[in-house]
């Protein structure tokens, strides 16, 4: 048998493991790194979109240098066009990556799948969470009322959208507008003829995706005019 140290009769167990236990809650803890937020980056692609869609390209490398200090942010890129075509990317974890992505994506001819969107969008956050999505197009040639029910059930799971609405079609305004209120989130037109307010409201929305309300929020304190927008809308 091995020469084994057995402890001696006048030990205590339990004080060597108050010792212990003690020792340990000096150790300081591991440092975490903040979780990344996961973004829905969707996109109208049919043929009256094209200039839109170019500037989204130039613009999206933005979403990620607001979210740089924030813990980072993984986007997914979805769009709709042609005939019953709507495809969703891997998720990407920098600009270069997405905006190779879409460089690769040219517009068509088609209507409106927002339902779709909503849809793919439900069920992703289902399998992992989802901060929010946004939502570009100028468009709507569904059902409001089918697209409100899907709005809805993404406001149960918590995702908030973000409806940014090129133009004037007061029907596609209306539903955009409901969309963003069913999900808690926002809604905000812009011109693409001045594409500064469309870059602030991506790079908003994508800090509410990577740090939650209190980064739109620091967004805002620091003079973001599109933050403000948003924040004042959503719950």
């Amino acid at each position: 048998m091995a020469n084994e140290k057995l402890p001696s009769s006048g030990s205590k167990p339990a004080a060597r493991i108050e010792a212990f236990l003690d020792q340990a809650q000096r150790v300081p803890a591991p440092h975490e790194r903040p979780a990344r937020g996961r973004l829905v980056f969707a996109l109208d692609a049919t043929m009256s979109r094209q200039a839109t869609w170019d500037l989204a390209q130039s613009l999206q490398a933005r979403m990620f240098e607001t979210t740089a200090t924030l813990g980072g942010l993984d986007v997914q890129l979805v769009y709709f066009r042609g005939f019953a075509e709507c495809r969703a990317s891997r998720f990407v974890a920098d600009g270069a990556g997405l905006s190779e992505l879409m460089s690769k994506i040219e517009v068509r001819g088609g209507h409106t799948q927002i339902a779709k969107v909503l849809k793919h969008i439900r069920d992703e956050t289902k399998r992992a969470k989802i901060g929010a999505f946004v939502y570009v197009g100028d468009a709507m040639e569904e059902n409001p009322d089918d697209l409100a029910v899907t709005a809805g059930e993404l406001g149960l799971l918590g995702v908030k959208g973000f409806l940014f609405h090129e133009g004037f079609d007061s029907a596609a305004g209306a539903t955009f507008r409901e969309i963003a209120r069913l999900t808690g989130g926002a809604y905000a037109a812009f011109d693409a003829s001045a594409p500064g307010r469309l870059s602030s409201l991506l790079a908003a929305a994508a800090a509410y995706a990577a740090g939650g309300r209190s980064a739109l929020e620091k967004q805002a304190l620091a003079g973001g005019e599109a933050a403000r927008l948003l924040i004042a809308q959503m719950r």
